[in-house]
C-alpha cells in the first residue's frame, strides 16, 4: 500500500478491519517522508502491522531503483523511530522454523530452542545425544516471517509492472486498472516475486506469453487449487478485495478501472496450517 495517500488508502481495506488511529496517521505522514529522504528511496510502501504480546510492528518497505529486487524492509513500534530488518538467509530460515508462538515485540528479545544431535564417538555412551542451545533474536524471526510472507502473498494485477529489455522490473504508466469482470478472476493477479511455475513451462506454453508482462507466476495454480483464495466485490463491483487464506489477515484491494491497488497484512505472523482441513 503506497505511503503516500496513506491515510486514504487505508479506508479500502477498512471493511477487514484494518484501521489506524488518527495518532498513528499523523506519525506516519511525518516520518515516512523523513524516511524516504534519508534512505533515498524512490517510494515507501505501508506493508501492514504484526501484532505482538506487548507491542505491535509497523513494517514498511522503501523500494529502490528495480521495483521487485531493490526493496529493504523497515519496522517500528511507535510509528517514529524506524530500524532496518537483517537480510534473510537460509541458515536463519533454518532457525527460526523451530520458533512458534506469538510475537512478544521485543526485537531484542531472545528465544532458546535446545537441539539433539546424537553421538557418533565410539567410546562414548551410544544412547546419550550432545545437546546444544541455540538463540534466536525476535528481529530475526521477524524478518523471517515477513519475507514468507511476501513469498507466498505478495501479489499484484496483470499488467502493473513491465520487465525491461535489461530486467529491470518498473511500474507500467499505462496501466489503466483491469475491467469489472477481469479483477473478479484469479488469472488477473501475479506473484510478485522471482517466477517458478514460469521456469517449467514448455516453449510452446511460453510461445502465447507476452514477455514484458508475462513475467511472473499467476496466483491461480495455488495450492490447494481454489482453495488459497477469496475475492469479494464491494460497494456495487466499485472495489475488489483478494483475501489470503494461508496467511489470515493479509488483504488486496483493487479498483477497477483506475490504477489504484495495493496489499496490507495485520495479523499475529502465524501460518493457517490447519487450511487443508478446513476445505
Amino acid at each position: 500500500m503506497d505511503a503516500e495517500g496513506l491515510h486514504l488508502n487505508i479506508d479500502y481495506v477498512g471493511s477487514s478491519g484494518v484501521i489506524l488511529s488518527t495518532e498513528q496517521k499523523a506519525a506516519f505522514q511525518s516520518s515516512l517522508v523523513i524516511l524516504k529522504n534519508n534512505y533515498k528511496f524512490k517510494r515507501v510502501l505501508f506493508w501492514g502491522k504484526i501484532l505482538g504480546v506487548k507491542d505491535d510492528y509497523f513494517i514498511v518497505e522503501g523500494i529502490g531503483k528495480d521495483e521487485l529486487r531493490d526493496r529493504q524492509i523497515l519496522y517500528s513500534v511507535d510509528c517514529v523511530k524506524w530500524g532496518i530488518l537483517p537480510q534473510v538467509t537460509e541458515e536463519m530460515r533454518q532457525k527460526c522454523s523451530f520458533v512458534k508462538g506469538r510475537f512478544t515485540g521485543d526485537p531484542s528479545y531472545e528465544y532458546e530452542h535446545t537441539e539433539s544431535k546424537r553421538n557418533d564417538d565410539r567410546d562414548s555412551d551410544p544412547d546419550q545425544d550432545e545437546e546444544t542451545t541455540v538463540l534466536v533474536k525476535e528481529e530475526d524471526r521477524l524478518a523471517t516471517v515477513i519475507a514468507s510472507i511476501n513469498y507466498d502473498v505478495s501479489i499484484v494485477p496483470r499488467s502493473a509492472f513491465l520487465r525491461a529489455a535489461n530486467g529491470d522490473i518498473y511500474g507500467n504508466r499505462s496501466f489503466e486498472g483491469l475491467s469489472i469482470p477481469d479483477a473478479g478472476k484469479l488469472c488477473s493477479y501475479f506473484h510478485f516475486r522471482e517466477p517458478i511455475l514460469l521456469n517449467q513451462k514448455t516453449l510452446l506454453q511460453k510461445a502465447s506469453l507476452d514477455k514484458s508482462i508475462d513475467f511472473l507466476d499467476p496466483i491461480d495454480a495455488d495450492i490447494p487449487k481454489g482453495g488459497s483464495w477469496s475475492v469479494q466485490y464491494e460497494k456495487g463491483c466499485g472495489l475488489v478485495t483478494i483475501r489470503s487464506l494461508h496467511w489470515l489477515g493479509f488483504i488486496f484491494y483493487h479498483v477497477p478501472e483506475t490504477r489504484k491497488f495495493g496489499c496490507v497484512y495485520v495479523g499475529t505472523g502465524e501460518k493457517n496450517l490447519d487450511l487443508p482441513f478446513m476445505l
